[in-house]
């Protein structure tokens, strides 16, 4: 069950909205608890052991560093422990597929077959900043596990984040308060997020597969990668845009997570707009954990190098997250060297997004591959070496509809009217706020039809 599906929309949510409204305000958190139980237990029984311990190993040792005398050994005891899940789960084949590389065996692969939760990365960096916090005394330990629990499994945002401190949703679940006002917006927020999803992203899942085909021409991969910046924005931005509106509609607020990335200048201002609860989380619990910027201009380097690391190994347990998060620290470690050394004024705006989509573009062909050497020969593709035409499948698929929807996803990632003036930037939120009535409702009943009629894609981040 998504939030795509037909089960969520009309069973699960008004269900759990409808008992919400009713509950007591301070008994609204075990509802919640529950509903959040069956919103997992639904996509996968067995992984909620593995959601449950992460939530009371978090727990525990909260309380444990809050009152102990040496925090620190605490603190490290912890952070094992939730990365030791962490690495089980997601990254132990991983391992042993390097160790049969590197002992020149397969026998180690056999019988390996291990189950990996949907969203672990996501509420094992919840759990992590939890501990951290109470470590460092900006937050202190919640008393009631209840509460605790229904904080971090919150459904709205296990699966695909935000990634978010316990601290910013524990205070609203002690007494929740639901207003007109709020269910008004987050209904409208929901709707932006689903029509997202559903009408942009989904409709140009079919041509980014067939562009990255076994035959795919030079032409294929350029165009391949335009589109999948397209619509994995479109996919991950409208999966935060339905997460912060039902978390509204529950009266929580949500932290955003985009904020125009592609009209960002730079590869640091893009990370500063792109998926900013992960951002956020990289730059407090490992750059400046690791240092910062505090240990001199070599260790400043290496601590944004590692950091990026760290961000790729996150999305996945492959070859290809490693050298993502190598590609997007090498260019943040050039921006800064630049910037620092050279002093090199800001460039145009036309020039500086242009040059910053194109670099993220070229990155994401680790992001989309499935192992390195068919991500490097997507890059050798490329130079036009197979040829500058597109494949006779990927014209097929360019139907009316989605050249028309090309051009609107277009229309609404980049700041058109930025480039005139840098100062006018047309948000798209003012979608949601103008046109409501007049254009997102019909599109709403659109993308509810379209969802019936297409086969279910699963939103991109489900992978990581």
């Amino acid at each position: 069950m998504n939030f795509t599906s037909y089960a969520f929309l009309f069973g699960f949510l008004p269900l759990m909205f409808l008992a919400y409204c009713c509950c007591p305000k301070q008994s609204r958190y075990l509802l919640l608890l529950t509903g959040n139980c069956v919103f997992y237990g639904l996509l996968d029984p067995r992984a909620l052991m593995v959601l449950w311990a992460v939530v009371g190993l978090s727990f525990v040792a909260g309380k444990i560093i809050f009152v102990i005398n040496h925090k620190r050994v605490w603190l490290v005891g912890s952070v094992v422990l939730l990365l030791g899940i962490l690495g089980f789960f997601k990254y132990a084949y991983f391992g042993l597929e390097i160790a049969s590389g590197l002992f020149g065996t397969t026998e180690l692969l056999h019988g390996w077959e291990i189950l990996l939760p949907i969203g672990l990365s996501f509420y094992v960096f919840n759990g992590l900043a939890y501990v951290a916090d109470i470590y460092s005394q900006k937050a202190e330990p919640e008393p009631n596990f209840l509460r605790f629990a229904s904080g971090m499994t919150f459904f709205a945002s296990l699966l695909n984040g935000p990634l978010l401190l316990y601290s910013s949703i524990g205070s609203q679940l002690q007494t929740p308060e639901v207003s007109g006002h709020q269910i008004q917006d987050g209904i409208r927020r929901f709707i932006l997020g689903f029509c997202k999803k559903v009408i942009i992203a989904d409709a140009f899942a079919p041509l980014v597969r067939e562009c990255f085909a076994v035959e795919a021409s030079s032409l294929d991969i350029w165009f391949g990668a335009f589109v999948y910046s397209l619509q994995l924005y479109f996919d991950f931005s409208g999966y935060s845009d339905m997460a912060i509106g039902l978390a509204l509609i529950f009266g929580i607020h949500l932290p955003e997570n985009f904020n125009q990335p592609y009209a960002a200048k730079s590869i640091t201002e893009f990370w500063q707009r792109w998926h900013m609860s992960l951002s956020a989380f990289l730059k407090q619990y490992v750059y400046i954990g690791l240092g910062g910027n505090r240990c001199g201009e070599l260790r400043t380097y290496l601590h944004l190098l590692l950091t990026m690391l760290i961000g790729g190994l996150w999305h996945g347990a492959n070859w290809t997250f490693v050298f993502w998060g190598a590609w997007n620290g090498g260019l943040l470690l050039l921006e800064r060297w630049l910037g620092v050394k050279l002093k090199r004024p800001p460039p145009p705006v036309w020039y500086g997004i242009t040059k910053m989509f194109l670099l993220v573009m070229l990155g994401r062909l680790f992001f989309i591959a499935p192992d390195l050497t068919t991500a490097f020969s997507y890059f050798a593709a490329l130079t036009g070496e197979h040829g500058w035409w597109l494949g006779s499948n990927v014209v097929l698929l360019l139907t009316p509809e989605r050249l028309l929807l090309l051009v609107v996803a277009v229309l609404l990632s980049f700041p058109w009217l930025t480039w005139l003036s840098p100062n006018r930037v047309v948000p798209l939120g003012l979608l949601a706020n103008r046109a409501y009535l007049a254009l997102l409702l019909p599109l709403f009943w659109l993308a509810i039809g379209l969802a019936a009629a297409r086969q279910a894609v699963p939103f991109l981040y489900y992978r990581f």
